[in-house]
């Protein structure tokens, strides 16, 4: 029986569907749990991953954002910042949006001068924020600029702005500003009119995320100083604590349920569970590990354990359950253009400082990222090394590694069905797993 012309495009349908690529709209993935939906691990791992493309973009860290068949990268040319959206399947450029962009200077930082911060894509619109504050919002399908923000204009941390935007209930919120003169702002993600404003600290590096407990749903970001809880409605605090010896508070907080884990450069890890008592929320500690200090790397949660880098390039395995170390393993990283990372702790009475790209102190290593890809692990490292490794409460099992660039890999890997994009210091390559 030949089938009519509405069974074919059912057919067609069904064919396209299953092929959709998962988004990975913003920093971190959908929830900003480093977590992928749709990776379609191979019996087989091929010797060599298939090259399909490669498009220079401008230099920068920021990890683009995969929404429907469209990259959007967002990274510096000369003396702009530019947003270039190009076709997820082909890297053909589709647009490019730009403007220009403040001088980077002070130690190795102008190796690293272009944009940090992450692309959030949410309601047909994409939201960059640039090294020195500026906050945009462009229509995702021309690239006309809808709205922009330089409220805080001239001002940023030490070592530039390196949190990333996130979109909550119509709201695009971003740390905005420098030190003694900064906060966590809410704008209307349509229209840009300010919401709310809380300047009770100011800004770090590490990206705010969404926590809800009973019926209080709030902000959660790493400040220069504290992690604050604040109110998605209206910025009001819930809760905080203090919990940096300097300014290089660059881990994203981790949420589990009522679970709440966060790292630090100098004090390892802290678990607490977080309950609502009337208007604000309190905290139960539950365990703190000072195994591992973390400079510009999150754990990934993944079946109860934590797996993340420690400021000395090594792997670690970590209960969830009871903070105990499971295991560790060396992590090679060997990234020439590496920006200096701090130091794993500051000399007593003193916090961290000195120059640096997005850190002070010596030694390379600490860039990098873990993604939960399903059935394995992914790892990126700084010296652009793929390592794929399976999940174990034990030992360290690594299944592939390959090489995926020249160098310089410091934004996140974003993998989708059979594609891994990669963004290096200059270039997003599409990856294939044949």
């Amino acid at each position: 029986m030949r089938p009519n012309r509405r069974h074919m495009a059912l057919l067609i349908s069904l064919t396209l569907v299953s092929f959709a690529l998962a988004d990975w709209p913003q920093w971190r993935g959908p929830n900003r749990d480093a977590k992928v939906s749709d990776f379609k691990v191979p019996a087989n791992w091929p010797k060599e991953l298939t090259k399909k493309w490669s498009v220079e973009v401008g230099i920068g860290d920021s990890t683009p954002a995969l929404v429907g068949d469209k990259v959007y990268a967002f990274a510096r040319q000369g003396d702009d910042e530019v947003l270039t959206c190009l076709d997820a399947a082909s890297g053909k450029i589709l647009w490019q949006q730009k403007y220009p962009t403040v001088t980077v200077s002070g130690g190795s930082a102008p190796a690293h001068s272009g944009p940090r911060c992450s692309p959030a894509v949410a309601g047909g619109k994409v939201y960059t924020l640039g090294v020195g504050g500026t906050l945009s919002c462009f229509d995702a399908a021309t690239g006309d600029l809808t709205w922009r923000k330089e409220d805080f204009k001239g001002a940023w941390p030490q070592f530039y702005t390196g949190s990333s935007p996130i979109i909550v209930d119509g709201l695009c919120v971003a740390q905005l500003g420098g030190r003694n003169n900064g906060g966590v702002i809410a704008y209307d993600a349509a229209t840009g009119a300010e919401r709310w404003r809380w300047t009770g600290d100011s800004p770090a590096y590490g990206s705010p995320v969404l926590l809800t407990v009973g019926k209080a749903k709030a902000i959660l970001a790493p400040t220069e100083s504290n992690l604050v809880a604040l109110s998605a409605a209206d910025g009001k605090v819930l809760w905080q604590v203090k919990y940096s010896q300097g300014r290089y508070n660059t881990a994203t907080p981790i949420v589990n349920g009522n679970t709440l884990i966060y790292a630090g450069p100098a004090q390892g890890m802290t678990a607490e569970k977080l309950d609502q008592q009337g208007d604000e929320l309190t905290a139960t500690p539950l365990w703190k590990n000072g195994d591992n200090s973390m400079n510009f790397n999150t754990p990934v949660l993944k079946g109860g354990l934590l797996y993340g880098v420690s400021s000395t390039n090594v792997l670690f395995c970590i209960n969830a359950e009871n903070g105990q170390t499971a295991w560790t393993a060396p992590l090679s990283a060997q990234a020439g253009s590496a920006p200096p990372a701090p130091p794993a702790a500051p000399p007593p009475g003193k916090g961290f400082g000195g120059k640096g790209g997005r850190g002070g102190g010596g030694g390379t290593a600490g860039y990098a990222s873990v993604i939960d890809a399903g059935r394995v692990l992914v790892a990126l490292t700084a010296a652009a090394q793929l390592v794929v490794f399976q999940p174990s409460a034990t030992e360290f099992k690594q299944i592939a590694s390959y090489k995926v660039a020249d160098g310089g890999t410091f934004a996140h890997p974003v993998l989708s069905g059979n594609r891994i994009y990669i963004k290096d210091k200059d270039r997003v390559t599409l990856w294939t797993v044949e």
